[in-house]
């Protein structure tokens, strides 16, 4: 009788400990890092002060195999660069966001494309009547030269000099003439910027409503072709 209970109890502590032994942590599941030093690869179950900014690789103490990698701390140079690509790759993705906005807004401006090309008919009405009244004013201004040239001509031949204040406004006037020509050629570099916008307009506009950007036309269609007759 006491054999049988000495046995039970026996039973009893040595499943007490095998559940013991299987609630503690396995030892084989504490991590390796491995890390280059010197030229030369190292590894051990604690990091080093030396190693921290060094590029590493986490290994399993468990299974073996290697796990998280991890690059090197940046330099300050590095990190300066890398801060500028991000940027410019922010700008970037928010400039394309603007532009697609943008053309969002003008697809729902305009009902057609006759609309849009209607809306630019009236821009370049306004630059030609801009051109066309700078163009007056250079051949008054070049007048109103000519004639002060003409007098300062009659008094050189009269008195052989002329007076200051005719010099003086013979220059104004010439200066006058230059400023007026300067700005007439932007007028006409504007008038050729908006033969490029309102094709860039064409384009984007046709883009937003699902056309081709150059035909105008469905995707599923294609322009007819130019055939030359034989």
């Amino acid at each position: 009788m006491k054999m049988l209970q000495r046995g039970t109890l026996f039973l009893a502590l040595a499943a007490t400990a095998t559940i013991a032994i299987a609630q503690q942590p396995a030892s084989g599941g504490k991590k390796l890092y491995c890390w280059n030093e010197g030229g030369r690869k190292v590894c051990g179950d604690a990091l080093p002060a030396s190693a921290v900014n060094s590029a590493r690789t986490e290994i399993s103490g468990k299974s073996g195999l290697p796990g998280q990698h991890i690059d090197r701390a940046l330099t300050p140079e590095e990190r300066a660069a890398q801060e500028v690509r991000q940027a410019a790759a922010q700008a970037q993705a928010d400039q394309a966001l603007a532009d697609q906005r943008r053309d969002m807004a003008l697809a729902e401006s305009y009902e057609s494309e006759e609309a849009l090309r209607r809306a630019y008919k009236i821009r370049y009405e306004m630059v030609d009547e801009g051109l066309k009244t700078s163009k007056m004013g250079i051949d008054n201004q070049r007048q109103s030269l000519l004639q002060l040239l003409h007098a300062a001509a009659d008094a050189e031949l009269k008195g052989g000099k002329v007076p200051a204040k005719l010099a003086q406004n013979v220059l104004t006037q010439r200066a006058s003439v230059v400023d007026a020509q300067q700005g007439y050629r932007q007028q006409q570099q504007e008038r050729a910027n908006l033969d490029t916008q309102l094709q860039e307009a064409l384009s984007r506009y046709r883009k937003a409503k699902g056309l081709d950007p150059e035909t105008g036309l469905p995707p599923s269609v294609t322009a007819p072709a130019n055939n030359p007759r034989a």
